[in-house]
């Protein structure tokens, strides 16, 4: 039965020393939710014996079905941890501290975990995106079969940039011992060059001496666990530390240290040395993995005297039905009773992950926008219930009510209440401004279990806490706050962008606004879909990849439109760009003849365009140390440099406006109107109304009337954006097409296949290994994401459904081919392009933007 009531979570929602928020996070298929399994039966709230297959945490029939995790799930549970393992828990706010009877300081044991359990697939990386921001430590999974995958390391990088501690779980070890049959010496080195990649990984993102201190996994810390999450077994060295400790008369912790690593123990001497020769056994090999392989050894071989002795010494009680179970099950229940997983992730997760108080305190400098002294900030800081509400919402969770959302997020400081007054900040809102503001009640706060949720009276800081009622105000994220000049919470940044488009329309016309009104519910519950409304009158819906489109495509026919559809075929979205300077210098005379703007097109240098996606160069930065930075590292001219007017599309976007005249006029004048002109012009480039990216507008001079009424912003608009498009065209134009890194793992005889899918669709292989130890091999390519559509499918039937892949958007690249020569490949997709936009079906002709003097 559950072990806890809502009142006592409540009760130990104040003890915020004692609070560990964590995301499981792995590559697909690793293992997450069945791991999941073995904390969610120790709390109770499932059968011991159903976990790892129930998969509790897979909330939705379509992902029981196809055995994948679709949205990240919430989970909150109580646990009391064992006293002897309190004095591992080091630093002062990791613990909470309570008087007993006689004035005495005891520590207290019951400790609240807020899990999420969070999706593997690329596809769904916002989904993990969301769970990390409101979590401080996460569940690394690791197969240690198939070892560190593309997508151990997006998350991975995901979690150090947002100040995330990570412990590792190596999973499927049961896999290692029955499948490959590893020897004990190949499963050690298997785990070392494991944690080696990992630990590189965490090196190559973060360092050691930041604020977060050592983060750097090492099994004798204690920060790694090793087992099974389908049979539900699982141990770290601390624990077999303490079967030995008591029979050696060591310290549990000098012991940890020998049990790992190039430690050697010689049992006639009792004596550990670093050497190896005859008489020495590797400290792990010996203690650690000896019994296990016994015990798998005497119960896989059905050698019943040597099982009974093993259980006597292990002393694992088995009841009558039990043993008459032989072979894997019986080793099931052995393993499980032994060795229970749901101990040793609670022991991993309590000692090793941070508190709310030890987290925010490193995290609130990365979270917070306004400036790091003022109320709301040192009310993050030091995670205090008595500060101004602060709280962040990273996703919409959709209810069994049609329609209405729970808004799904983190308290990080101050108190959220039922029926409270708080202001909503969407994610534009400026301080001092009004829009995107609103000043609303709370209706209920709620937490989440699971499947389940339960209604309760307030919530602290530090808990993560869903909310009823602030659906209609949010789309996807914002910060709810009670303090008027707070600034937001930072907006999370997706690793990956949504470059695959379908139209949709209603079967019958009739339906129009319910399906309008189902898109809207999509963009809430999804963080990472986008919904645009065209000119042309379609719909269309962009997602990451064809597995992320297909469940948003379900979801909006099944729960938030309810009618039947019509979909195109999918899309890629294209950029423009181009690869020349202006061949001549470009004029466009304003409507009233008075004005005129020369202007010519340079491609960017490479590299620059990723940066200002990236983040790395930004509007916002300080105009001489932008210039600095793009001097040293892109050799721009410092003066020219200084002189950048805008970034576009969008205020942000990869194209710039650059200001390269000499003593103009009145150019200040009409700078507002050229920014607008660049901001409309790189959102629907000339050739097919697709964004523009990596292109430099330069302005070599502008003749403009004396009287001010006659160069408004009427007149200087247009002329700029026609300008900027017969400056495109005369730069040699191209279509940029987005690109796949697909990672494809399979066995040594698949690879051939590969090779001809790939060949076939465009794509090429730069890198393959064999990965140590095993007989797959790593391949890794390029593939373009217009030809990816049934890529997985087509894989699948070539190499007899070995082969699995992982695509990931990596990069844009140019689509070779003149797009203004009739016949050419980016030509028809132009043509094609404008057609389905309802746009002119031609190229577009210089003499349309360009005049002659």
């Amino acid at each position: 039965m559950v072990n806890f009531t809502v009142d006592e979570i409540r009760g130990l929602m104040d003890r915020k020393k004692n609070i560990r928020n964590m995301s499981v996070i792995a590559h697909v298929d690793h293992g997450k939710s069945t791991l999941t399994d073995s904390l969610v039966s120790k709390a109770g709230i499932i059968a011991g014996a159903k976990a790892g297959e129930t998969r509790f945490t897979d909330t939705r029939k379509d992902e029981q079905e196809r055995c994948i995790t679709i949205k990240s799930t919430a989970i909150s549970m109580f646990f009391e941890l064992d006293k002897k393992d309190l004095n591992f828990i080091k630093g002062e706010n990791q613990l909470e501290k309570e008087k007993d009877a006689d004035g005495k300081e005891k520590a207290y044991n019951g400790f609240l975990i807020n899990l999420i359990d969070s999706p593997g697939h690329v596809d769904f990386s916002s989904e993990v995106t969301a769970a990390l921001r409101v979590t401080d430590g996460a569940l690394v999974v690791v197969d240690c079969v198939s070892g560190v995958c593309v997508q151990t390391e997006t998350v991975l990088r995901q979690a150090i940039a947002e100040r995330i501690k990570p412990v590792l779980f190596m999973n499927k070890m049961d896999r290692a011992l029955l499948e490959l049959q590893l020897g004990q010496e190949e499963l050690f080195q298997t785990f070392q060059r494991i944690i080696e990649n990992i630990n590189v990984i965490i090196a190559t993102y973060g360092d050691d001496d930041g604020p977060m201190g050592a983060i750097m996994v090492d099994p004798s810390v204690g920060n790694v666990g090793f087992g099974s999450g389908l049979h539900g077994w699982a141990f770290t060295l601390k624990q077999f530390a303490e079967i030995y400790a008591e029979k050696f008369g060591v310290q549990v912790d000098k012991l940890m240290k020998n049990l790992w690593g190039d430690r050697f123990f010689n049992v006639k001497t009792k004596k550990w040395s670093s050497v190896e020769d005859g008489e020495n056994k590797r400290g792990f090999s010996q203690f650690v993995l000896d019994p296990i392989y016994k015990v798998f050894d005497a119960i896989m071989n059905i050698k019943k005297e040597e099982t009974t002795k093993l259980l006597e010494r292990l002393n694992v009680k088995l009841t009558a039905e039990e043993r008459d179970l032989e072979g894997k099950p019986l080793m099931k229940v052995v393993m499980r009773k032994w060795l229970p997983a749901g101990d040793t992730m609670l022991q991993m997760i309590c000692i090793h992950l941070p508190s709310p108080v030890t987290a925010q305190k490193y995290r609130m400098e990365m979270l917070y926008e306004g400036p790091h002294d003022d109320e709301a900030a040192v009310g993050i800081k030091n995670c205090d219930p008595n500060g101004p509400l602060m709280m962040y919402v990273s996703k919409m969770v959709p209810t069994s009510d049609k329609g209405r959302f729970y808004a799904f997020g983190r308290v990080f400081s101050g108190k959220v209440a039922t029926g409270m007054k708080a202001r909503i900040q969407g994610p534009n809102y400026v301080p001092g401004k009004k829009e995107d503001l609103y000043e609303k009640t709370i209706q209920r706060t709620i937490l989440m279990m699971g499947r389940y949720i339960e209604p309760i009276e307030d919530i602290p800081s530090g808990n993560i806490a869903g909310l009823v009622g602030v659906d209609q105000y949010l789309v996807k994220g914002g910060t709810i706050t009670t303090y008027k000049d707070a600034h937001n919470l930072r907006v999370m940044k997706f690793s990956v962008s949504p470059v695959v488009r379908v139209a949709i329309e209603p079967k019958n016309p009739g339906d129009l606004p319910k399906l309008v009104e189902g898109l809207k519910r999509l963009a809430k519950s999804d963080p990472m879909v986008q919904c645009i409304f065209e000119e042309s009158g379609e719909h269309i819906i962009a997602g990451a990849g064809e597995l992320h489109l297909e469940i948003c495509l379900k979801d909006l026919e099944e729960d938030h439109a309810c009618i039947p559809l019509k979909k195109s075929d999918p899309v890629v979205s294209y950029r423009e760009t181009v690869i020349n300077e202006s061949s001549i210098m470009c004029l466009s005379k304003s409507p009233n003849k008075h004005n005129r703007i020369f202007m010519k097109a340079v491609p960017m240098p490479d590299g620059l365009a990723d940066d200002i996606e990236g983040g790395k160069i930004t509007a916002r930065d300080e105009m001489k140390a932008r210039a600095k930075v793009l001097a040293e590292k892109y050799e721009y001219d410092v003066t020219e440099a200084r002189k950048i007017w805008a970034f576009g599309p969008d205020g942000t976007g990869p194209n710039i406006l650059v200001d390269v005249t000499k003593g103009v006029q009145y150019l200040n004048e009409i700078k507002d109107s050229c920014v607008a002109a660049l901001q409309w012009a790189t959102k629907e480039g000339v050739l097919c109304d697709e964004n523009m990216r990596g292109v430099r507008f330069n302005i070599h001079d502008v003749t403009l009337h004396a009287d001010a009424i006659h160069r408004g912003g009427g007149q200087i608009i247009p002329t700029a954006r026609r300008v900027m498009y017969a400056s495109v065209l005369t730069a040699e134009p191209r279509l940029l097409e987005p690109v796949y890194l697909v990672e494809i793992q399979c066995p040594e005889v698949a690879v051939g296949g590969i090779y001809g899918v790939l060949n076939r669709r465009r794509g090429h292989v730069f890198e393959e290994s064999q990965i140590v130890g095993t007989p797959m091999f790593h391949v890794k390519s390029y593939l373009p994401v217009n030809e990816s559509f049934g890529f997985t499918a087509d894989l699948r039937s070539n190499t007899g459904g070995q082969a699995f892949p992982q695509c990931v958007f990596d990069h844009w690249q140019v689509l070779q081919g003149n797009p203004l020569e009739a016949g050419t490949k980016p030509n028809q997709i132009i043509l094609d392009t404008r057609k389905r936009k309802g746009l002119k079906i031609e190229v577009p002709v210089l003499d349309n933007y360009f005049d002659k003097l």
